[in-house]
């Protein structure tokens, strides 16, 4: 990139400009079920921190962070597998893991949130892929990293710039917290409705069902029945997954597939979550895959203890280790996409798996999973209920994406001076 600065901009490399740089590469943790949040390399990417999933003792802190206490608003960088994913540290108190690198600028040097997003520039990142050493896995030593330059502008726009940066990653953040809202809400009706019976139990003590229509509710039994799963609701049946649902396999070949066609393998899948926001374009294919519709449920077929199962948010093409599945009728939707992206079913298809080092399900098992089938009436109100939430869900991906775009398209503009914040927040009126 070339960079025609403005007046007082310039280059400074990363050792010049850091108050504090702590290097946690080479601890390893004792890791326990509950205590401080530890911030590992897996957790960081696309510019954010996931939700931890690991913590160490909160008696231990203390003496595992002899290195440097990290502060809300540090960036924190990994540096190996992969390398060069950015985020950024908040209110909480966390813990530092392996493979990262956390950096804090210069009070009046440095804003730090503009340091996260300038990290993320293609000019940063090139420089960092240039200073790594490694052939499998590309890593960066701290001396390397100190030598790396950022674009330095004054004190003032840095904060204008992360200002603009950081209200498109906002929107982006309120968007994918909906999302997770929107999921959590679908999966308690699922639950409740489908494996708790929670209307059937609410009638049988002569209460009305909570949170439901009297017009919904006349639609569930007052009484239980025997059956080989347990009780279930009285005139519901035991069927198979088969039974309400099929696997679609459109097959298309590499030469019949457009490049600006979208694809979607098991890497832009999501784990828990069936909001799928990733994907690209086919330009590279090279192999044969399988067509998809929108709004069909993908499901990763290869590991799928890594549970990734998605509404798809637009047609396109995807791996064939992904199965396309629909309902054998609309009205079957919502309980189909309950069900298959259920903790109980991720673990049938995992003990059904076939191979050691990458196993893989299949739809013949798959199909012959057993569930409470209820009236066909009830099947169509869950769907027509939660159909909204995964409109909802859906557009705020694509919204996202457009938001993303905005950001990336403004980042390298911003940071070089060809473009000037107010110039840059007309751009974002009209997003």
């Amino acid at each position: 990139m070339t960079f025609g600065f403005p007046n007082g901009w310039k280059f400074q490399s990363v050792e010049d400009s850091m108050e504090a740089i702590i290097d946690y590469r080479g601890k390893t943790p004792r890791k326990t079920p509950s205590g401080v949040p530890l911030i590992t390399a897996k957790i960081v990417k696309d510019g954010r921190m996931m939700t931890p999933t690991e913590f160490i003792a909160s008696e231990g802190y203390d003496s595992w962070m002899n290195r440097g206490l990290p502060e809300p608003g540090d960036v924190v960088m990994t540096t190996e597998a992969p390398l060069g994913e950015i985020g950024q540290i908040d209110n909480r108190k966390v813990a530092l893991g392996q493979r990262l690198i956390t950096l804090r600028g210069k009070p009046d040097v440095l804003n730090n949130t503009y340091l996260k997003f300038a990290m993320q520039a293609a000019f940063v990142q090139n420089q960092l892929k240039a200073r790594s050493t490694g052939t499998t896995v590309l890593g960066i030593s701290q001396r390397e990293l100190r030598k790396v330059e950022i674009p330095l502008p004054p004190l003032s726009e840095q904060r204008r710039i992360a200002h603009i940066l950081g209200t498109l990653d906002d929107k982006i953040e309120l968007n994918r917290q909906m999302n997770e809202t929107l999921e959590a809400t679908a999966r308690a009706i699922f639950k409740s409705w489908f494996v708790d019976f929670d209307p059937v139990k609410a009638k049988i003590k002569g209460r009305k069902p909570p949170f439901m229509d009297a017009e919904t509710a006349s639609l569930f039994p007052s009484a239980f029945q025997d059956s080989p799963l347990g009780e279930i609701p009285q005139g519901w049946k035991i069927g198979t997954l088969g039974e309400v649902s099929e696997n679609v396999r459109r097959s298309v070949k590499t030469s019949e597939i457009d490049s600006n066609e979208c694809y979607i393998g098991l890497e832009h899948m999501p784990r828990r979550n069936i909001a799928l926001f990733k994907w690209q374009t086919a330009a590279r294919i090279i192999s044969n895959k399988f067509r998809f519709k929108k709004c069909e449920i993908l499901f990763g077929k290869l590991r799928p203890y890594f549970h990734k199962v998605g509404v798809a948010p637009l047609n396109g093409i995807c791996s064939t280790d992904i199965l396309v599945i629909r309902p054998i009728d609309s009205e079957w939707f919502g309980v189909v996409l309950g069900l298959v992206s259920s903790d109980n079913f991720i673990a049938y298809t995992d003990a059904c798996s076939e191979g050691t080092r990458m196993p893989r399900t299949n739809w013949n098992d798959m199909s012959r999973y057993e569930i409470a089938l209820p009236k066909a009436e009830i099947a169509k109100k869950y769907t027509e209920l939660i159909q909204p939430i995964i409109n909802k869900i859906v557009e705020n991906i694509h919204q996202s994406r457009t938001l993303a775009q905005t950001r990336d398209t403004l980042l390298p503009k911003l940071l070089s001076g060809e473009i000037r914040v107010d110039a840059a927040a007309e751009i974002l009126e009209g997003t």
